[in-house]
């Protein structure tokens, strides 16, 4: 195992303040505590990065999984403050075992914004954000099929999390051993002990230098933990301890106190307009040059009756030159004002840029048998008026090289599904799928699995699709290599977590690595299909990262067009 240690401090990073009167309105004249007036005057905040689980053996059980739902409390000031005292009666009478990992949760009276409470942590690191996209409006045929009836309402609409209880990461490709270390930490039991993470795109490829401290994969499960459900709030405290690592009950104590004592209490409702950034520079990776005639050697590879290549997604890389900073989590939340029908995500290890993302495309959700995947490809502009927008649909739902990109998709998935569950149901079987700024081509499908615990099949099967990568999957990806030449690393890549009772993965479009100095890199692809033309493919990649772009300039949040 070519493993990556990391046991020691991190500072945070990029210490520039912003100014909160411009930036922020609050959710009330909270006073502040001492601990967090205390805590807001540092300038450089540091997490202990705990153990790494994939160094465990993954084959002896834990000594305890475990979580403790203290009483409800009106504000995340008295939160805090329960924390930070059962913490210390953990440490005064700890559980007799010498591995374990036990959640201790303080339910909130006031619903507080999950991105909002991340903002307010003054960059701590490591840390990580998944907020849930809105399916409102679409049949939920997982329903059908998971053994389930409980409410959503114990379900979180989004996540964030700093610091570290148990981290899983490794330069080697993702394995059914690294899932099975993954899944000692977890039970249904606890069904939010959860390990947020993803993968890389192509597991087997160099790993660039911007993306070197994600590995080949990365996950955690956060040490200090803020969930924000429909009415009201949680926050959560979790340590995880293996005497195995030389990580003990001990250790993971003072490491979580250690971070305990830099989270604020004072969370500050971000304002969702524009950042406004402006962008200096745009460099493409390829350039319109480049791109064209890329686009032109695909489609001969597919023409070529000798070849069984039909589809290939080419993507492009774009840095953007800022005139002054990105704040990642503002800029998500910007885009999370045009992404409720969409996933937002953040992940940022210590040391590494944040990969942060607004994907309409998942990947999978599984909750007990029941699995569900989608089809999402071709890609339209919306139009701006009702009879524009009747006349791009009909466009989109009649074009014969829309149509075959989509089948493709829509087909490969039914088939991988159907080789790890008992019976897959498609539905609808096309059907236009509208965003803020694009529509697609869209059908759901589901199925029941043929064994509830393995996840790591359902991964290896999905990913990737063709609808980032192509079909077959084999050719796809060794075209990819072949022309492109940048490191797409977690773009396109399964993003979000394992739980014990359920699991759900986005997939990584969308997205930027946003980095430590005055810019970020933008990723976006396109279908290549029989029919492709290399502008209009080109115009599409625009179009796709637009919304980031946008967002950072003074452009209000498009609203829907009902």
């Amino acid at each position: 195992m070519a493993s990556l240690q990391c046991s020691f401090h991190f500072l945070g990073t990029n210490p520039k303040k912003y100014n909160p009167s411009s930036i922020f309105q609050s959710y009330s004249r909270t006073s502040f505590t001492k601990l967090s007036s205390r805590v807001s005057r540092q300038r450089f905040l540091r997490c202990t990065l705990s153990m790494n689980g994939c160094e465990a053996d993954h084959k002896a059980p834990l000594g305890t999984v475990e979580t403790r739902t203290l009483s409800t409390v009106p504000s995340p000031a008295a939160a805090t403050e329960r924390l930070i005292t059962a913490v210390s009666d953990l440490k005064s009478q700890p559980p007799p075992f010498s591995s374990g990992i036990v959640r201790l949760q303080v339910p909130i009276e006031q619903k507080i914004g999950a991105i909002d409470w991340l903002h307010a942590q003054n960059e701590i690191l490591p840390r990580s954000f998944f907020s849930r996209r809105s399916d409102s409006g679409r049949p939920d045929l997982l329903q059908d099929f998971s053994s389930d009836n409980g409410s959503s309402d114990h379900n979180p609409v989004s996540v964030a999390g700093i610091g570290s209880a148990v981290f899983f990461r490794d330069l080697d490709p993702f394995s059914h051993d690294d899932w099975r270390s993954i899944r000692r930490f977890l039970s249904s039991k606890s069904p939010l002990i959860r390990a947020y993470g993803g993968l890389r795109f192509d597991p087997t490829g160099k790993i660039a230098v911007e993306w070197e401290h994600f590995g080949s994969f990365y996950f955690t499960v956060p040490q200090v933990e803020f969930d924000e459900f429909g009415g009201s709030s949680m926050l959560a405290a979790t340590v995880a301890w293996d005497n195995e690592l030389s990580w003990t009950l001990e250790n993971a104590i003072e490491a979580l106190q250690e971070t305990m004592l830099q989270v604020s209490s004072v969370i500050m409702r971000l304002r969702r307009e524009s950042l406004g950034v402006s962008v200096v520079s745009k460099n493409h990776v390829p350039s319109e040059g480049a791109y064209y005639p890329a686009v032109n050697n695909a489609l001969e590879i597919i023409k070529d009756k000798h070849s069984p290549l039909s589809k290939v997604v080419l993507a492009r890389s774009s840095r953007i030159i800022t005139d002054t900073d990105i704040d990642p989590i503002a800029w998500l939340a910007r885009l999370q004002c045009e992404g409720q029908d969409a996933y937002q995500f953040c992940l940022q290890p210590p040391g590494a840029p944040a990969f942060i993302g607004n994907t309409p495309e998942r990947l999978f959700h599984r909750k007990h048998l029941g699995v569900c995947s989608e089809a999402l490809a071709a890609t339209r502009p919306r139009g701006d008026s009702k009879v524009r927008e009747m006349e791009i649909e009909r466009d989109l739902l009649t074009s014969p090289k829309d149509d075959l990109e989509f089948s493709i998709v829509r087909e490969n998935i039914r088939e991988k599904l159907k080789t790890i569950c008992d019976r897959v149901v498609v539905k609808p079987h096309k059907s236009v799928r509208k965003l803020a700024r694009v529509q697609h081509l869209y059908s759901q499908l589901a199925g029941q699995l043929k064994r509830e615990d393995d996840e790591f099949n359902i991964l290896t099967a999905l990913h990737p699709t063709p609808a980032v990568c192509g079909c077959p999957v084999e050719e796809a990806r060794l075209l990819i290599k072949q022309i492109e030449s940048f490191d797409r690393g977690m773009y396109a890549g399964p993003i979000g977590f394992f739980g014990g009772g359920e699991s759900e993965f986005s997939v990584g479009i969308r997205s930027a690595l946003v980095e430590k100095g005055l810019g970020a890199l933008i990723y976006a692809g396109t279908g290549i299909v029989s029919g492709s033309n290399p502008s209009s493919e080109w115009n599409e990649l625009e179009l796709k990262i637009s919304q980031f772009t946008k967002s950072l300039e003074h452009e209000s949040a498009l609203q829907p067009i009902n």
